[in-house]
């Protein structure tokens, strides 16, 4: 695959990430200002708190998609293979948007789950185009246990 291409998807990845972001701060803005409007309480639980904590919750969700995004961009720009925390980090977002998108089907529909459907794709077409290549393994060389000379025959 070309190089180019590859760095493309994962800055325009990294550009979705990052207006997603935007989106779900902005939503739980509305969210909790709703909440606190209309003095909603849900079992027992003061509305301030509930307005508060959808605020919390779009903020935390937000920076974790800006990190993610960040990502995505430093890796599109110098086009290497990720690291361990980049790819954890990845994964986990990648593993979020497939919950969410069986989620949002039955809840807000097609055109939001066709959406996170994309964004995972865009994901795991990164994570799989930056994998870190393995050495081969040496020809006639035998399996034995780990440490050993290649060659050496494994103890029974």
């Amino acid at each position: 695959m070309s190089g180019v291409l590859r760095r493309l998807i994962a800055i325009v990845a990294a550009l979705v990430l990052l207006v997603e972001a935007c989106g779900v701060v902005l939503v739980n803005w509305v969210l909790g200002l709703v909440a606190r409007n209309q003095n909603m309480s849900m079992a027992g639980i003061e509305p301030h708190a509930i307005s508060v904590g959808a605020w919390v919750a779009g903020a935390l969700f937000g920076l974790f998609l800006v990190l993610c995004g960040i990502l995505l961009l430093i890796t599109g720009i110098r086009d290497r293979a990720l690291g361990r925390f980049a790819r954890i980090t990845l994964i986990a977002c990648a593993v979020v948007h497939a919950v969410l998108g069986a989620f949002t089907v039955g809840l807000v529909g097609w055109q939001a789950f066709v959406y996170l459907m994309a964004v995972l794709a865009l994901l795991v077409f990164v994570l799989v185009t930056y994998a870190k290549e393995r050495p081969a393994p040496e020809a006639g060389a035998e399996d034995g246990p780990p440490g050993a000379p290649s060659g050496a025959p494994a103890a029974v």
